[in-house]
């Protein structure tokens, strides 16, 4: 049986920048943050992130279309929307694959 082991966080990104290169606790978060805040700008223009090895963040913009409520059955338009969906390397998907 498989169970989540938790959550990995910027502030565990931090440690192991901080243990791996020795960066200070504050160097490594502000780089955390760095990185996190380019993958963003690149996304809010538009740019997809492909990070080699690991997956790639895919943006897709989808035309309004007619929804259903499943519980009244009533359709309901829905607006147009640009959605992000993440698309894992395969070796990712390897190594998950192993546990």
């Amino acid at each position: 049986m498989m169970r989540s082991v938790g959550t990995l966080t910027r502030a565990d990104l931090a440690e192991t920048i901080n243990r791996k290169m020795g960066l200070s606790r504050a160097e490594s978060l502000d780089m955390v943050e760095s990185i996190l805040a380019k993958m963003c700008e690149a996304m809010s223009s538009g740019e997809n992130v492909k990070i080699s090895g690991f997956g790639s963040f895919i943006l897709r913009d989808k035309k309004e279309r007619i929804g259903r409520n499943p519980k009244t059955g009533v359709e309901v338009p829905i607006t147009p929307r640009r959605v992000m969906t993440f698309r894992a390397s395969q070796l990712l998907k390897d190594r998950i694959a192993k546990g």
